[in-house]
């Protein structure tokens, strides 16, 4: 493990713990500068590639999501740790289903759904992009229907 501080790769684990989703996390001091860090460590597992709309494929990836997902809850008390338990529910249930292709659209029902639990503001900046609520109407339809 390379120090992100200088970049010496000589550092000694100072800490383990493991999380609920099965994930190790190290807190580590660089030998060389003694900053700590800490890291993470998650097994990889297979997920589907996503079909799009226009039909291409992509891989799922995780840092893509997170940021979606972080925009959506900009300046709304939702905590990191709850914008990754989102994202590691999501990629659990994708690897889950067992198939080599999923459509994005599946991946973005999921998103809607966590968010409409986790957050309502964010749930709604979500969805005026993912369901294409290009009006005031249809923004405003999609409130009354949270509200209802």
């Amino acid at each position: 493990m390379h120090c992100p501080y200088c970049n010496n790769d000589d550092t000694k684990v100072v800490d383990t713990a493991h999380d609920a989703r099965g994930g190790v996390r190290r807190r580590r001091e660089c030998k060389s500068c003694g900053q700590r860090f800490t890291s993470y460590e998650r097994a990889i597992l297979a997920t589907p590639m996503l079909v799009k709309s226009d039909g291409t494929r992509e891989e799922f990836d995780r840092e893509k999501l997170i940021r979606g997902i972080r925009i959506a809850c900009a300046k709304r008390p939702v905590s990191a740790a709850d914008i990754d338990r989102l994202v590691g529910e999501i990629e659990a249930a994708l690897q889950n289903m067992g198939k080599p292709e999923v459509p994005s659209r599946v991946v973005g029902d999921m998103v809607v759904n966590g968010l409409k639990e986790m957050d309502q503001i964010a749930y709604i900046r979500y969805a005026i992009v993912y369901l294409r609520l290009d009006d005031l109407r249809a923004v405003r339809n999609e409130i009354d229907r949270l509200l209802g």
